[in-house]
């Protein structure tokens, strides 16, 4: 599997960041997904066709938890750490 800098360069990556609504609207990656951490649960089913998945969030704590949540449903995905670092990796 590539790296997360790798992956955030190609189109067909989906990056959910996991942090609240409100964390998310004061700044995002462009064009990521915003379903925060105690809502993923019960909205699994988005996820479950997807793939090329990157979690992230504001430290890497909850993408860290993201991840294992996904991964126990069977859905594979990378742990992005810091929407700041995807962003990064994204626009250099």
């Amino acid at each position: 599997m590539k790296t997360v800098a790798e992956l955030v360069k190609t189109d067909n990556v989906m990056i959910v960041d996991v942090r609240t609504r409100a964390e998310f609207a004061g700044g995002h990656v462009a064009d990521s997904v915003n379903i925060p951490l105690d809502e993923l649960p019960e909205r699994i089913n988005e996820l479950k066709d997807k793939e090329n998945i990157i979690v992230c969030c504001r430290s890497g704590a909850r993408s860290a938890n993201a991840a294992m949540i996904l991964k126990q449903n069977g859905i594979e995905c990378l742990n992005g750490g810091s929407w700041l670092d995807v962003n990064y990796y994204r626009n250099n």
